[in-house]
């Protein structure tokens, strides 16, 4: 599910604080602050989800709440909890996978009950949710579109909710993109993802190859970036840039299935993204220049690119 390019940028997080640590790391140390990244993204997707089935679940609390007033009206008393019985909320909720990292992460403990209530009052005002509630079957497309409202139109667009997010989750800005995705193949097919392998094999050893790769080979690849500064200051250079051009580099040598343009173009969009305006071509500059000489000296050896996994 997680794509190479968080996976990138995961690494270089993790290259970047060991970096900028004074004392010497433990063994192990750098693959356990990688894993603790990988769960970060994953006690993110399950807060989402959980939030989703909370609002659609204040059904019945609004119900019973109104329902107690000393002077409840006739409004009060006939309060429609049609959505807390939303046949995909129900499959989520009985998602043994799911069940398992409500569990382990327990997103329940640090959940905003009052903008759960207040996502929900919203929604009982929008007309998606009167044509929902007045439905008089239920439908598999309506059950999905409605939480998926939930989601795309009243979570995330709502900066009380994002800045709760934040507070919680430090990788809300590097994950969100790709969680937004997971969160609505996930409505769309509950029980078909695995809460506790979201990584993958292929894609953890991709992960931990890489990383270890930069902590070990640091030597052959700053014997390859130093050259090609030419009048730059190899101490001044952004951390982040150098990172990023010895991942670039042990992707040429290393990774035989990754094609040097697929290489490159990462590098150049994380630099863009995560350093400084210049970096981008800067990167692209560098890794490009040794691309082409690794390419004269016959030292890049890469698999056959129309069926490489970029």
């Amino acid at each position: 599910m997680i794509s190479r390019r968080n996976i990138r940028v995961k690494v270089m997080q993790v290259l970047y604080s060991l970096e900028a640590r004074e004392n010497s790391q433990k063994p192990g140390e750098d693959i356990r602050i990688l894993q603790k990244h990988f769960d970060n993204t994953r006690q993110l997707f399950v807060y989402l989800i959980h939030f989703i089935a909370e609002v659609a679940r204040y059904a019945e609390t609004d119900s019973r709440v109104r329902a107690s007033k000393h002077l409840p009206t006739d409004q009060d008393k006939n309060v429609n909890t049609r959505l807390a019985g939303n046949e995909v909320l129900w499959k989520m909720m009985e998602d043994a996978s799911y069940q398992k990292a409500v569990a382990l992460d327990k997103p329940q403990l640090v959940t905003d009950k009052e903008l759960v209530k207040k996502i929900y009052q919203e929604l009982a005002g929008t007309e998606e949710y009167k044509k929902y509630i007045s439905t008089p079957v239920r439908e598999k497309k309506s059950e999905k579109s409605i939480l998926e409202f939930i989601f795309t139109e009243l979570m995330l667009p709502n900066d009380f909710f994002v800045s709760h997010a934040e507070e919680l989750f430090s990788n809300w800005d590097d994950d969100m993109e790709m969680l937004g995705q997971f969160v609505l193949a996930y409505l769309n097919k509950p029980q078909t993802v695995s809460f506790q392998d979201m990584l993958g094999k292929e894609k953890w050893d991709f992960a931990r190859g890489l990383l270890q790769a930069v902590v070990d080979k640091k030597e052959i690849t700053m014997e390859l970036i130093k050259p090609k500064l030419k009048n730059w200051d190899a101490e001044r250079i952004a951390t982040l840039d150098m990172i990023l051009m010895q991942m670039g580099v042990c992707e040429f040598l290393f990774f035989e299935t990754i094609p040097p343009k697929v290489t490159i173009n990462e590098y150049i969009d994380i630099a863009k993204e995560y350093s400084t305006e210049q970096s981008g071509h800067f990167v692209n500059g560098i890794l490009d220049n040794i691309h082409k000489d690794l390419v004269k000296e016959n030292k890049m050896h890469k698999v056959n690119f129309k069926v490489a996994k970029p």
